[in-house]
């Protein structure tokens, strides 16, 4: 068994899966189909090729700072330029006025994303993720384009496997791996969400995705589990710096 892990903080976050319409929305933590996306841009696979090694990768996150929600305010289109007519097309072939979104983001967050495979195929792909993830295919975005990670998501020590690779399984390497710097006052727990593939006890979300491809956008339920893990000796004593 093996664990790929990898880190995603930036400035500015967001990982919705109930978005419609003027409101785009964002979970609390990475959402399965934001972290399947980055590693496709990694990976530089089209957006209808099949998922399904992907998905089958179980996956679990360790939040090292919570972040804050804000709401941005967006208008896209409306108004002229040098005598064109800019705004979004309506099905007459006019254009109307400006569309106005609510957009919900995390500030200053920081996550610590595992994903675990069994056997030699699922474990030569974790290897060849953490490859990709040194050298992306694409630009890499924390669920939305413009939001760039605010530091490289694959991880700067070097084990015999690779950077981000660990043998074991993804609850161990999760709450093991060395705590980052504290930033203010230590909290007197650290969330974990994990995939539940039981679902006996579970949360049901729909971001498992199908397809990515345009116009053919797709998604199952997946069940996770929220845990709660209270500071202890050993875990203070491997906080880095």
């Amino acid at each position: 068994m093996m664990t790929l892990l990898l880190r995603l903080e930036g400035p500015m976050q967001a990982w919705g899966t109930q978005s419609r319409f003027e409101l785009r929305d964002t979970g609390r933590e990475p959402s399965k189909s934001g972290v399947i996306g980055l590693f496709c841009a990694a990976l530089g696979r089209p957006r209808e090729d099949p998922l399904d090694d992907l998905v089958a990768l179980r996956m679990g996150v360790r939040v090292d700072r919570e972040g804050q929600m804000k709401l941005d305010y967006h208008t896209a289109g409306g108004g002229t330029w040098r005598g064109r007519e800019y705004g979004v097309a309506k099905a007459d072939g006019t254009r109307g006025n400006p569309v106005v979104s609510r957009r919900l983001y995390l500030a200053d967050a920081d996550f610590l994303v595992g994903l675990e495979g069994d056997g030699p195929e699922q474990e030569a792909l974790l290897q060849q993720l953490d490859q990709h993830l040194d050298n992306p295919r694409w630009l890499l975005s924390l669920g939305r384009k413009a939001f760039v990670p605010g530091a490289p998501p694959r991880l700067p020590d070097s084990p015999p496997l690779g950077p981000g690779l660990r043998v074991g399984a993804m609850r161990d390497v999760l709450t093991s791996y060395p705590w980052p710097k504290l930033h203010g006052k230590l909290v007197p727990e650290v969330r974990f969400v994990w995939d539940d593939p039981s679902g006996s006890t579970g949360e049901v979300r729909r971001d498992v995705p199908v397809s990515f491809a345009a116009g053919n956008r797709r998604f199952q339920e997946r069940t996770v589990r929220t845990e709660f893990i209270a500071w202890s000796a050993p875990m203070i004593n491997t906080l880095e710096g």
